[in-house]
């Protein structure tokens, strides 16, 4: 069986079959890691000599490589020890080690590497340690220098933290000693291959049909929209969702740390910061990218996450004719990240009155779409909510439309259902102008 197989198994939770032929833990410890670290070295020097292959040649190579290995060394091993052993080294040469499983896995929403001997895995919510580890430290460094070292991104002692993104989009994060105490800690939030689509969300109940299309209404009606939530609770997958209604024929520039968006319009040009080079020089920020592309001419800015002193550009930005922007931030309600906004345009370092920056605030921002992780471990849309204006010092809002909780079942599956708060939205004669209308059916009162 391989590795592969076996350690798919361990995720799912179910033991390898009686009459399976494995190695033992001692045998591994010994044998196993000595033959894995003969061939590694021999593929190593013996794939120079065939440069320029793409990965499915150089897997085929592997095998027939280890095999001419095996002839020599491995005479003692069986079959199924030796693909065990060639599935291993695949990954080490060309995925990410003992976590390729993992991350291979669909049902798998992220893996956590708190040190080499203990790694953690999310699925459908919860988090469950799996039984695969790494040899030790060092291994765990290598995988983490094979994901940062394509994108021009390092880690070292004097840079020891470092953001980034797999091929297929999805987000890392990598911390090492000193600042990580037990040893090199890497955390990957894996994205879908397939971007999810708005049935996506609805058939996982991350909304409901008329919620949709209120949304899809929004969008194509260029309103300024943000998207507030916790860490986890899949802002960056309802982006994704709420860009892919930008209209085809519109100029999208789209700003992120890590390159995560995954937009299917022609018209797109993606811009990503980068972090100081080793002199501490050459460090581009969010704040740069949402400067220049303002100079860009696009019909939409779509910034990835709000997190610092760009808040105040972008809310420039959407003050100033550059309607339909969308972006994320952190926060625990629609009144939080209103709080948060404020904050952050302070850090921009000009002493501007509260007044003012809330009146920019209300001024800029039509609509906040307020997500949550909740209990059962489910993503679900629980406001969305209007901005309306400036009364005194306060931002008013009105709940347009909420999850309202029931209670659980007893497996633990939240009870509830989305309603309408009965209140139809101030943007609603900027909508028709559009061309879309709102049915009056779906603001029934069902608060």
């Amino acid at each position: 069986m391989s590795l592969f197989k076996r350690y798919l198994e361990e995720v799912q939770g179910s033991a390898p079959k009686k009459d399976a032929p494995v190695l033992t833990e001692a045998r591994k410890s010994q044998e196993f890691w000595e033959i894995e670290t003969s061939l590694h070295n021999y593929l190593l020097e013996e794939l120079k000599k065939y440069p320029g292959q793409d990965k499915e040649k150089e897997k085929r190579k592997i095998v027939e490589l280890a095999d001419a290995f095996f002839e020599q060394e491995g005479t003692r091993l069986t079959f199924e020890e030796k693909q065990e052993i060639i599935d291993y080294v695949t990954n080490e040469l060309l995925a990410y080690g003992p976590i390729t499983s993992l991350l291979q896995n669909p049902l798998i929403s992220e893996v956590m590497v708190n040190h080499f001997d203990e790694v953690y895995y999310e699925q459908e919510g919860k988090i469950s340690k799996s039984h695969i580890h790494f040899v030790d430290n060092q291994h765990v460094m290598r995988v983490i220098e094979r994901i940062v070292s394509p994108i021009g991104r390092r880690i070292d002692e004097s840079s020891p933290m470092v953001d980034a993104r797999l091929p297929d989009g999805s987000r890392v994060n990598a911390i090492i000693p000193p600042l990580a105490l037990k040893g090199p800690s890497l955390t990957i939030r894996k994205f879908s291959e397939t971007p999810f689509t708005i049935k996506d969300l609805i058939g996982f109940g991350t909304l409901d049909q008329t919620m949709a299309e209120f949304l899809e209404i929004c969008v194509k009606s260029r309103l300024n929209v943000f998207i507030s939530g916790g860490t986890g609770s899949g802002k960056t997958s309802t982006l994704n969702v709420l860009s892919s209604f930008i209209p085809n024929k519109e100029r999208i520039v789209t700003i992120e740390d890590a390159a995560e968006l995954k937009l299917n319009q022609e018209h797109i040009v993606g811009l990503e910061s980068r972090p100081p080079n080793i002199e501490g020089k050459g460090e581009i920020t969010i704040r740069d990218l949402v400067r220049n592309a303002l100079r860009m001419r696009p019909d939409r800015i779509v910034v990835g996450e709000v997190r610092g002193a760009e808040a105040l550009d972008m809310l420039q930005a959407m003050n100033t004719g550059h309607d339909g922007g969308l972006s994320t931030g952190h926060a625990n309600s629609p009144r939080d990240i209103l709080s948060r906004i404020e904050t952050m345009v302070l850090m921009a370092g000009y002493e501007l009155p509260v007044k003012a920056i809330r009146e920019q605030i209300a001024n800029a921002i039509d609509l906040i779409v307020h997500q949550a992780r909740m209990k059962d471990g489910t993503r679900k849309i629980t406001h969305i909510t209007e901005v309306l204006n400036l009364e005194g010092d306060t931002i008013v809002l009105q709940d347009l439309f909420v999850f309202k909780e029931q209670g659980y079942t007893e497996d633990g599956k939240i009870i509830g259902n989305f309603v309408s708060t009965g209140i139809r939205p101030r943007f609603t004669e900027q909508l028709e102008m559009n061309g879309y209308s709102l049915p009056a059916t779906w603001f029934y009162g069902g608060w």
